[in-house]
């Protein structure tokens, strides 16, 4: 029976976000940024375990206390340059624990508001898929592609656009393999894409955003505010 593990790329110095403090370390109703990302993933009763991978030169985690957090989280310091660099280390750390057939999640460490209902669907949904998948939503918004000087060049149709999110779930056999093959890509799913699979997409919703911008901040507190409230 294949079980299931996650791990949160957290190597980022969130270069559009601005700042001296790296964006998943910037204070969210009174905890940082990733601390919500980590939490929503060790509740998840399927998944046995977490690895962060952060930055050989981080000084920002061991500033916090991450106990309430419990025994599943394991923080390694093997960050890459890249994304795609730091889930290949993760992989690499886990390998001690996990079996190729078993289920890798990868999450951002900023994007805080993942519900626990959002995850059961990715795993129900995924759990027999010969490939794996991702969370994902239909792109709403109309799409203008522009010109070098920022005007209007032409409108994009939206159909059949979605926007990915995060978790994206795969084997980790799979997984391993793929990105070594196709490093580079701004997700996990594009290296399996380079390789000729078509990963499923599993409908989430809006609040699961990644915060990019400052602004975006005030917006995820807001929404994990109220999910608080709504007892989740």
């Amino acid at each position: 029976m294949p079980r299931y593990y996650a791990i949160v790329p957290a190597a980022g110095t969130g270069a559009r976000f601005g700042g001296d403090t790296p964006k998943q370390y910037q204070s969210v109703a009174g905890q940082p940024l990733i601390h919500y990302s980590l939490a929503a993933l060790c509740r998840c009763p399927r998944i046995d375990r977490v690895w962060v991978v952060l930055s050989p030169d981080d000084r920002w985690w061991r500033q916090y206390d991450w106990t309430s957090l419990g025994h599943k989280l394991e923080t390694v310091f093997c960050g890459g340059a890249t994304r795609s660099e730091s889930v290949s280390n993760g992989l690499r750390a886990a390998a001690t624990a996990v079996h190729d057939d078993d289920w890798v999640l990868v999450h951002d460490a900023a994007r805080p508001c993942l519900s626990q209902a959002m995850l059961a669907a990715l795993c129900d949904e995924l759990a027999d898929d010969p490939v794996g998948g991702l969370l994902a939503t239909p792109v709403a918004d109309t799409l203008k592609r522009v010109d070098d000087e920022q005007r209007v060049a032409r409108t994009e149709s939206r159909d059949g656009l979605w926007q990915a999110q995060t978790p994206q779930m795969f084997r980790y056999g799979l997984l391993s393999r793929l990105l070594a093959e196709h490093a580079g890509g701004t997700d996990e799913a594009s290296a399996i894409e380079a390789a000729g699979l078509k990963p499923r997409l599993v409908r989430a919703d809006a609040s699961n955003l990644k915060v990019t911008f400052p602004a975006d901040l005030r917006l995820a507190e807001m929404i994990l505010q109220a999910t608080a409230r709504g007892g989740e």
